[in-house]
């Protein structure tokens, strides 16, 4: 009986200490479509996207960092680039799916594109990749969303 009385306090005690941990994610907001980007905006985003695309394939570190904000250049590392080539089908034609303008962690509004790629005829595409522009076309990120 004494040994039962024990092990029962031992795990009464042990869960009287134990803490939940929760998992706190930071979820950006979705991009608002409602607010359409301009034709000849998103030919000039479209250029600079192209170009980034052709840089990664090309893995040209120069000309990705010539691509890619000022904001984020300290951010980016050997390691960033990498895996981002690696969620990017260099095979595969994009075309733009939906363009609209998101608001980030520094609470300004950006616009942001996604692209599709052209061999996806599933609505909404399952494999998509997400870009926010700064308004001069330099790039701020870039997810690419794809199905498992």
């Amino acid at each position: 009986m004494k040994k039962l009385i024990v092990v029962l306090c031992l795990f009464s005690v042990s869960s009287a200490f134990a803490q939940d941990v929760k998992k706190v994610e930071v979820q950006n907001p979705a991009m608002d479509i409602s607010a359409s980007i301009p034709k000849d905006k998103i030919e000039f985003y479209n250029q600079s996207f192209s170009k980034f695309v052709s840089a990664l394939k090309t893995a040209d570190k120069q000309a990705v960092g010539s691509l890619i904000s000022e904001k984020v250049k300290s951010l980016v590392d050997e390691n960033m680039i990498q895996k981002l080539s690696g969620g990017i089908s260099f095979e595969r034609k994009t075309e733009v799916y939906q363009s609209g303008y998101q608001k980030l962690l520094d609470n300004q509004t950006y616009p942001a594109i996604q692209y599709k790629y052209t061999d996806d005829q599933s609505n909404p595409p399952k494999d998509f990749i997400t870009v926010i522009f700064e308004n001069d076309g330099k790039i701020l990120g870039v997810k690419p969303s794809y199905s498992k």
